[in-house]
């Protein structure tokens, strides 16, 4: 066939995609331009290399044995790519970072121009979203995402520690009154961010050793905007990371509670699919991610 590394590499993001339409969306093109790329790909092979419902694909078993040669040639040839002649050395190509709402606007976007200056052959592709996305399958290069990584599949590089506090609007102290130690948490509107794995169970740390505490209210949200937009509009507390309210805590808007006890920290790393090769782009935006948040996040 003419060109069969574009088919090949077609074909991988249909089988991790699982999806023609959702792979010729990101690829700019229509879904039966992608199913002729892999049609013909079979047609080359003389093999069926996946089976086509209307509700679903599934990879044959010629399927999967191709697809994981598929993928390491497409490694080892972007390796060489960037060995030798003009991109030698040289981050580039799109990559596609996604990284938590609020995070993101406070912190990641203010910081894409000097990185643009630093790497101008790279092109950021930006999701905002604080869903753990499937990397693979949403072709996602690098994450950055708070709190531990369990995932097997999944490489981690620690880019700092988000320090976190225990917050609320003076309004709602005003009206409910200020809680003097975790337990008093449990007779409170306490807003709960279902994003976290704790969900409603609060962990601090206190002079005594750690302490937790099960905590509800009548707010419960899944996104980190909506968790520092209730706290301002007084609908409860939150335990939130510090770099949320930066403004906010100077201004007076919100207050840090219960000072002793801090909520625990969590590390804030950066995550990418767990390859053989790592392309230049995903090393230098891990490189700039961790000179720039490895001493801000420390100290909140």
């Amino acid at each position: 066939m003419n060109d069969l590394i574009t088919a090949m590499r077609t074909y991988v993001r249909v089988v991790e995609a699982g999806s023609f339409t959702a792979v010729a969306a990101e690829l700019c093109t229509t879904q039966p331009t992608i199913s002729r790329q892999v049609a013909s790909l079979e047609q080359h092979l003389g093999t069926r290399l996946i089976t086509r419902t209307t509700r679903a694909l599934a990879v044959t078993e010629d399927g999967r044995v191709f697809y994981e040669h598929a993928l390491r040639s497409l490694e080892t040839l972007a390796e060489a790519e960037a060995a030798v002649g003009r991109r030698k050395g040289r981050p580039s190509g799109t990559l596609r970072l996604t990284v938590p709402v609020v995070f993101g606007r406070l912190h990641v976007v203010p910081r894409l121009a000097l990185f643009a200056e630093r790497y101008p052959d790279i092109r950021v592709d930006l999701i905002m979203n604080d869903a753990f996305s499937d990397l693979v399958e949403e072709a996602i290069d690098l994450a950055i995402r708070v709190g531990e990584i369990t995932d097997p599949g999944l490489v981690a590089k620690r880019i700092g520690i988000t320090r976190r506090v225990t917050v609320a609007a003076p309004a709602y102290l005003a009206k409910c009154g200020e809680p003097t130690c975790p337990g008093d948490l449990a007779a409170h509107d306490c807003i709960v961010y279902t994003r976290l794995v704790a969900g409603h169970r609060w962990s601090f740390t206190s002079p005594d050793g750690p302490v937790s505490v099960d905590v509800a209210g009548r707010f419960r949200v899944n996104n980190s905007e909506g968790v520092r937009e209730g706290v301002i509009a007084g609908l409860g507390i939150g335990v939130v990371p510090i770099w949320a309210f930066r403004d906010e805590i100077e201004t007076g808007r919100v207050k840090i509670i219960l000072p002793a006890h801090r909520p625990m920290p969590l590390p804030m790393q950066a995550v990418y699919p767990s390859r053989r090769f790592v392309p230049l782009k995903v090393r230098a935006a891990i490189d700039y991610l961790r000179r720039e948040f490895r001493f801000f996040v420390i100290r909140g």
